[in-house]
C-alpha cells in the first residue's frame, strides 16, 4: 500500500510539473513603446493589460513596456489619461509599439467657469476655453496674447512693440463710454484689477505664460453674471497649471528670439528736403530756411531701432511627495526692444500644492505666486521726434548737449520750441520701472460625510504688487539743461484681499431623471491704492526743481465689494438644462442710498442630439442655448464720485502773485445720485458636431443693451464751477453674430491636419446721450488730436457708433488730387463751417477673422494662426500734421522732416478735420508660425523636443500708416512703436 501512494506522489509530482512546463511554454513576453500620436513623444505610465484578466503593467520613462500574456489569441489593451485607449491581438507578434492620439471628449469634458467646473456638454452659457496645446504660440510676452485670435469675438490688440508692453482687449465690443471697458481677470479664482501701477504699465505681463494650463472667455451674461458688477465686459478665467500624484517630473525650456523692423514711416531724405527747401528759396527769395540746411542724410528711424534680442527660460518640477501632489517653476526672461535702450525682464516663481485629508473629504489647494518685473522703459516719444527731425543734419555735434546736435537759438541755447534729437531722449534718459507682485491663495473644499453631495469651500486670497518708478535725466539733455537735468522717485502699493465662503449641494434624482447643484456664496473683497509723491530733483539731486512738489504727500484711495451669489443648475434626462442666479454686490464708490445692485441671470439649453437626432450617426453633438442676464459696472479710476470735493483748476487757470504761480482749488461738479451702469445681454447659440465630432462649430447671436452710462456729460454753463460732470447719461447696444467652425479633414495613424475658423459681426450704437431731450443737442467732441489746440477729430452722437469721426468732406481735382482747403458745402448755405462736418466711419472693427491650422506627422508638428479686423477706420493723424510744407519750414524757425506725401498733394497748410486723412484699417495679420521635431532620448532619461517660429509674419492692408492694428479707443493713429517680426528657436527637455 505505502508503495501505490509513493507512486501515486510521485506520479501527482509528476502531473504538476508537466502542468508547469506547459504553462510556461504557453506564456508569450511581449515588448514594445507607447507613444504619443501627437508630436511621437514617449508617455509614461500609460497602462497595458491584458484585456479580461488582471495582469498588467506600466510604461516605464521611456515609454517602453514588458507583459507576459497567456495565448496568442489574447488582446492587449493600451490606456492612458486623456487618450483614447486601443486594443490590439497579439497573434504572432511580439513586439506592439502603439500611438495613442488625443481622445477629444474627454480632454474638453471639463471647463473651468465662475466658481467651479462644469462639463462642456452641461453647458448653458457662452463659455470658450483654449487649452495649453491651443494657445498663440512663439515669442509670448504677457498672457492675454495666448487668445489673440483663438476666441470668436475676443479682440486682443497689443499697443504696440515695446518689451513687455500690453494689449487692450475687448470682448464682443466696448459697452460704456468713460468707465472700463477691460474684462475681468480671474487668476486661480482671485479677481484681479488689470490695470498698471508706477512701476509697470501691464500688470498681466507678471504673470508667466508658461505656468498657464488654461484660459476660459466668458462671454455673456448668463455665464459671466456670477461676477455680477465686474462682469459687464466679459471674463477671462486664467488657470495655472498644477501638481499631480507619482514620481516628479522635471521639464525644461528655453526660447531664444530675434526681433527686425518691418515697416518704416515713408519720411523724404536729406536730398529731397534739400530740393523743396532750394525751390521754396528761388521762388519767394527768403533764404532763412536755405541757410539752416545741413550736408547729411540722416535716416532718424535707423538712428534710434535696431535689432532686438531676448531668451526665456523656464524650470518646472511636478509630482507627489508623501501623497502630497506638487508643483514648483522658475522662469526667467529677459527681451529688448526695438527701440535703443527698451528693455524687459521678469523673474517669476510659482508653487501649488493640492493634498487631500480625512479619507478626501478635504481637499485643501494652496496656490502662491511671485514675480519681479524691471523694465528700462525707452523714451517712445523717440519715435515722433525721430520722424520729426531734420534729415539734413547730423546725429551729433560739438555742443554742450551731450555732443548730440540739438536745434539752437542765436544765443547758443536750446530751442524748446523745435523737435528733440531722438537718440538724445533714449541716450540721457533712463526710466527704470520695478514691479513686484504676489498672488497667492488657499482653497478649502469639505465634503459633509453626514450629508451626502453637501461641500464647504473657502477661499482666501492676496494680490499684493509694488511698484517704483525712478526717471532720472542727464543734466546735459537740452530739455533739462537750465535745470541741471532732471531726477524722480515714485512708489506706488496695491492690495487686492478676497474672502469667498460658498455652501455647494448637488444631487442626483434617478426616478424622475433629475440631477441639479446649488451653490450659495458670499464674497467680501477690498481694493487699496497707496501712492508715495515725492518733488522732482536736479539729476545730481542737489536741488528740488521748482513748482515740482505735490500737494500731498501721498494719497490712499480704497473701495470695497460686498457681495452675495445663489446659482442652480437643473438637468432633466440629460438633455433639457436650466441654470438661474442671482447676485447682490454692494460697492462703496457709490453713495449709501445707490450702493446695491443686483444682477440677475437665466439660461437653458437643450441637447438635440439626446432627443431629435439621437439614433443619427452624421450628428454627433447638437445643442441649442438661450441666456439673458444683467451685469453691473463700477470699475472707472473716481472713487469717490458721489462726494463733495474741491479739484485743482488747469494748469491755464493759475494765478501770479510775483514770479509765483498758483493753481487754485474750486468746487468740482459732482452727481451726488450716481449710480450703476447696467448691461442687459441676450444671446441665443447653437452648438452642433458632426462626422464623431470631426466637424464642430458654434452659431450664436447677442444682443447687450447698457443703460445709465457713467460717461463725462457736458451741463449748464453757470451751473457748476465746472462745464462737464461724471454722471449715468444715455445707452449704448451693441449686437452681433458669432460663427466657429473646426475641422479635421485627415486623420490616420501617421498624420493629422485641424483647422478652425472664427468671425464675428458686430455693431454698436449710441441710443441716447442726454438726460432730458435738447433740439440742439450735437453730440459730445471727442477724440483729441495733435496739431492745433483743443483739436478734436471725434463725436458722440446719438445713432451712431462711438468716437465716429466728424470731418470734412474733401473736394478733388479731375485727376483725383486733393484740393487744399476746399471742402462739400453739405450744407447748401454758401459757407465752409462746422455745420458742414459730417459722420464718417468709426475706429472699431464690424468684423473679427480668427484662423488657425495644425499638422502632426509623425515626430512633425506645424502651425499656423492669424487674425484680422474689418470696417475699422483710421484717422491717420501723422499724414494730417506731418505732410505740409509749413511743418518742413517751421515758423520757430527749424528745418522739420515731412513724409513723402507732401511731394503728391503739395500742401503747404494742414487740413486737420478733412476726411482725406480717414483711412481704412481693415487687415489681416499671419500671427504665427511655429514647426515642432520631437528628437526622443538624449541625455540619459531625457527626452528633447524643439521648435522654431516667426511672429508677425505679413500683414495685408490697405492702411498707409505704420501698423493698422492700433489699440486707441479713439482711432487717432500718432505713431505707434512699431511691432517687431520675432524669430524663435526653442528647446524643451523632460526628464
Amino acid at each position: 500500500m505505502r508503495k501505490w501512494n509513493f507512486a501515486f506522489r510521485n506520479m501527482a509530482g509528476l502531473l504538476v510539473f508537466l502542468m508547469a512546463v506547459s504553462t510556461a511554454w504557453a506564456q508569450k513576453t511581449v515588448t514594445g513603446k507607447v507613444t504619443d500620436a501627437g508630436d511621437n513623444s514617449e508617455i509614461i505610465g500609460a497602462t497595458v493589460m491584458v484585456k479580461g484578466t488582471t495582469t498588467a503593467t506600466v510604461t516605464d520613462v521611456d515609454g517602453n513596456y514588458r507583459i507576459s500574456v497567456p495565448e496568442s489569441n489574447a488582446v492587449l489593451v493600451f490606456s492612458y489619461v486623456g487618450k483614447v485607449a486601443q486594443e490590439v491581438t497579439v497573434g504572432n507578434q511580439s513586439v506592439i509599439n502603439v500611438s495613442l492620439a488625443d481622445d477629444p471628449k474627454l480632454l474638453e469634458e471639463v471647463v473651468v467657469v465662475a466658481y467651479g467646473t462644469r462639463k462642456k456638454a452641461d453647458l448653458t452659457g457662452s463659455v470658450i476655453a483654449v487649452n495649453a496645446k491651443d494657445f498663440q504660440q512663439g515669442n509670448i510676452q504677457s498672457s492675454e496674447q495666448l487668445l489673440q485670435g483663438k476666441v470668436a469675438g475676443l479682440q486682443v490688440t497689443p499697443g504696440g512693440g515695446s518689451a513687455g508692453g500690453g494689449s487692450t482687449i475687448r470682448i464682443r465690443g466696448a459697452a460704456s463710454l468713460n468707465a472700463s471697458n477691460d474684462p475681468l481677470i480671474v487668476i486661480d479664482g482671485i479677481p484681479v484689477e488689470g490695470n498698471g501701477i508706477k512701476g509697470s504699465d501691464n500688470l498681466l505681463n507678471t504673470i508667466n505664460p508658461n505656468d498657464i494650463e488654461s484660459m476660459s472667455v466668458l462671454k455673456d451674461a448668463s455665464a459671466a453674471a456670477l461676477y455680477g458688477s465686474r462682469a459687464s465686459n466679459g471674463v477671462i478665467i486664467i488657470t495655472t497649471k498644477k501638481g499631480a500624484s507619482g514620481k516628479p517630473r522635471f521639464n525644461f525650456n528655453t526660447q531664444f528670439s530675434a526681433g527686425v523692423i518691418t515697416k518704416k514711416v515713408d519720411m523724404l531724405n536729406g536730398d529731397q528736403v534739400r530740393d523743396l527747401i532750394n525751390a521754396h528759396a528761388a521762388s519767394t527769395g527768403n533764404n532763412t530756411y536755405k541757410d539752416m540746411l545741413g550736408a547729411e542724410n540722416t535716416d532718424w528711424q535707423d538712428v534710434i531701432f535696431r535689432n532686438s534680442t531676448g531668451t526665456d527660460n523656464n524650470l518646472s518640477a511636478s509630482g507627489s511627495v508623501k501623497n502630497i501632489p506638487f508643483r514648483v517653476s522658475l522662469g526667467y526672461s529677459n527681451q529688448n526692444g526695438l527701440l535703443k535702450t527698451d528693455n524687459f525682464q521678469r523673474t517669476s516663481g510659482a508653487l501649488n500644492l493640492s493634498p487631500k485629508f480625512l479619507d478626501n473629504t478635504l481637499s485643501v489647494n494652496i496656490n502662491a505666486r511671485v514675480a519681479g518685473t524691471q523694465n528700462r522703459k525707452a523714451d517712445e516719444g523717440a519715435v515722433g521726434a525721430a520722424l520729426r527731425m531734420d534729415p539734413t543734419q547730423p546725429v551729433y555735434a560739438d555742443n554742450a548737449y551731450g555732443g548730440y546736435f540739438e536745434w539752437l537759438t542765436s544765443t547758443g541755447d536750446w530751442n524748446n520750441l523745435a523737435g528733440r534729437n531722438p537718440l538724445a531722449m533714449l541716450d540721457l534718459r533712463n526710466d527704470a520701472r520695478k514691479a513686484s507682485r504676489f498672488i497667492g491663495n488657499v482653497e478649502l473644499d469639505y465634503k459633509l460625510p453626514w450629508i451626502e453631495g453637501l461641500s464647504l469651500r473657502t477661499n482666501l486670497a492676496l494680490d499684493h504688487t509694488n511698484g517704483n518708478r525712478t526717471e532720472t535725466i542727464s543734466a546735459l539733455a537740452a530739455s533739462n539743461y537750465r535745470t541741471h537735468g532732471y531726477y524722480k522717485n515714485e512708489d506706488e502699493k496695491k492690495s487686492n484681499k478676497l474672502w469667498d465662503v460658498s455652501a455647494f449641494y448637488e444631487k442626483n434624482l434617478p426616478g424622475i431623471k433629475s440631477k441639479f447643484d446649488v451653490l450659495a456664496l458670499h464674497s467680501y473683497q477690498d481694493f487699496l491704492t497707496e501712492v508715495f509723491m515725492n518733488p522732482a530733483y536736479s539729476a545730481d539731486r542737489s536741488e528740488i526743481i521748482p513748482n515740482s512738489a505735490p500737494a500731498f504727500a501721498t494719497d490712499r484711495p480704497q473701495y470695497r465689494l460686498d457681495s452675495y451669489l445663489g446659482r442652480i443648475n437643473y438637468t432633466f434626462d440629460d438633455t433639457y438644462l436650466l441654470t438661474a442666479s442671482l447676485r447682490r454686490d454692494a460697492s462703496s464708490k457709490f453713495s449709501p442710498e445707490n450702493r446695491v445692485g443686483y444682477f440677475p441671470a437665466l439660461a437653458a439649453a437643450w441637447k438635440i442630439k439626446e432627443g431629435l437626432f439621437a439614433r443619427s450617426k452624421a450628428v454627433s453633438e447638437m445643442k441649442l442655448r438661450v441666456g439673458w442676464g444683467v451685469t453691473g459696472q463700477q470699475d472707472f479710476n473716481n472713487y469717490y464720485p458721489y462726494m463733495a470735493r474741491y479739484a485743482y483748476g488747469s494748469n491755464t487757470a493759475q494765478y501770479q502773485f510775483g514770479d509765483e504761480f498758483y493753481q487754485f482749488l474750486r468746487p468740482a461738479a459732482v452727481d451726488a445720485n450716481i449710480k450703476w451702469e447696467t448691461t442687459t445681454t441676450t444671446n441665443v447659440g447653437l452648438d452642433f458636431g458632426f462626422a464623431n465630432n470631426r466637424i464642430t462649430g458654434t452659431v450664436e447671436w447677442f444682443n447687450k443693451d447698457t443703460r445709465d452710462l457713467l460717461a463725462v456729460a457736458p451741463v449748464a454753463y453757470g451751473s457748476t464751477f465746472d462745464i462737464s460732470v461724471f454722471t449715468n447719461v444715455g445707452n449704448l447696444t451693441n449686437k452681433g453674430m458669432e460663427f466657429v467652425l473646426n475641422t479635421t479633414p485627415v486623420l490616420n495613424d501617421n498624420f493629422r491636419w485641424d483647422i478652425g475658423f472664427n468671425i464675428t459681426k458686430t455693431k454698436t450704437e449710441i441710443v441716447s446721450l442726454r438726460k432730458q431731450d435738447d433740439p440742439n443737442f450735437t453730440g459730445i467732441p471727442v477724440s483729441g488730436i495733435a496739431g492745433g489746440t483743443g483739436n478734436t477729430i471725434g463725436l458722440h452722437m446719438i445713432g451712431q457708433w462711438p468716437y465716429a469721426y466728424n470731418v470734412f468732406q474733401q473736394v478733388y481735382d479731375h485727376n483725383g488730387k486733393p484740393l487744399e482747403g476746399v471742402y462739400v458745402d453739405r450744407n447748401g448755405d454758401g459757407q465752409i463751417s462746422d455745420a458742414d462736418r459730417y459722420l464718417y466711419k468709426q475706429p472699431a472693427p464690424n468684423t473679427l477673422l480668427g484662423i488657425n491650422t495644425a499638422i502632426n506627422y509623425k515626430k512633425w508638428t506645424a502651425r499656423a494662426s492669424g487674425h484680422g479686423m474689418f470696417g475699422n477706420y483710421l484717422y491717420n493723424n501723422f499724414r494730417s500734421e506731418r505732410s505740409v510744407m509749413r511743418n518742413l519750414l517751421d515758423p520757430v524757425l527749424t528745418i522739420n522732416n515731412a513724409s513723402t506725401e507732401l511731394l503728391t498733394t503739395g500742401f503747404y497748410n494742414n487740413q486737420y478735420q478733412s476726411d482725406l486723412y480717414i483711412e481704412n484699417a481693415s487687415f489681416f495679420r499671419l500671427d504665427n508660425i511655429n514647426v515642432g521635431y520631437y528628437v526622443g532620448k538624449v541625455f540619459g532619461n531625457a527626452t528633447l523636443s524643439l521648435n522654431a517660429g516667426v511672429n508677425n509674419v505679413f500683414v495685408i492692408t490697405k492702411y498707409s500708416g505704420l501698423d493698422p492694428e492700433n489699440s486707441s479707443s479713439t482711432g487717432v493713429d500718432n505713431t505707434i512703436y512699431p511691432r517687431p517680426r520675432m524669430y524663435t528657436f526653442g528647446l524643451n527637455f523632460d526628464f
